[in-house]
């Protein structure tokens, strides 16, 4: 039996049903469990010897939105951490869909893994996506009055506001974006006698 086929084994015995789904895929595991069970499974990912999953490598959010060319029929955020185990040398991606797509909120990992603060921010500023019990959740990559959430499948490419500096007023202000959108088509330039110049050289 190898790592991920033994580590399959424990997450069934130990998690047991409330894991909604073990996947394999390209050699890794992923558990997915409710979101109102994901403090209770990564508290015990953690704590359990069978399992020790002691470190939070990454946190990040998925938007579904159109997933699969529009075939996705679950829910549109899910949650994912990957989880490590230098004990037992094996890795492990949990992953929690949020239950409300227009307000998505799952528990934040804190408590578990106190190295799961910034990603969350992260994942709250680029997805919208609401950690519950984090006591500094604010934006982390975009400025403060920046509008909605840019990894949001269905956030506009060019944005909502832009900010300049306005020499008048002295200060950076916030209006519309203002910019076209338009499809460029690169032109080619070549130098007359480029393939014979080149050839010679």
């Amino acid at each position: 039996m190898n790592n991920v086929e033994e580590l399959a084994r424990r997450l069934g015995e130990r998690v047991g049903v409330r894991a909604q789904a073990i996947d394999r895929d390209r050699g890794e595991l992923t558990l997915q469990v409710a979101a109102g069970d994901m403090l209770g499974v990564a508290t015990q990912l953690r704590d359990e010897p069978q399992l020790g999953f002691a470190q939070l490598l990454d946190l990040c959010g998925v938007d579904y939105l159109e997933y699969g060319g529009g075939a996705w029929s679950g829910r549109r955020f899910a949650v994912v951490s990957h989880l490590l185990s230098l004990t037992n040398n094996w890795r492990l991606r949990l992953r929690v869909f949020c239950d409300d797509d227009a307000l998505p909120i799952v528990a934040s990992l804190l408590p578990v893994w106190p190295s799961a603060g910034w990603y969350e921010r992260e994942a709250f500023d680029l997805f919208g996506i609401l950690f519950e019990g984090h006591p500094d959740l604010r934006r982390i990559l975009t400025d403060y009055g920046f509008v909605g959430h840019p990894f949001r499948r269905d956030f506009p490419v060019s944005g909502n506001v832009e900010m300049r500096y306005d020499p008048e007023l002295r200060r950076v202000i916030y209006q519309p974006v203002s910019i076209e959108p338009r499809e460029i088509t690169p032109r080619v330039i070549r130098e007359e006698g480029y393939a014979r110049g080149g050839a010679n050289r």
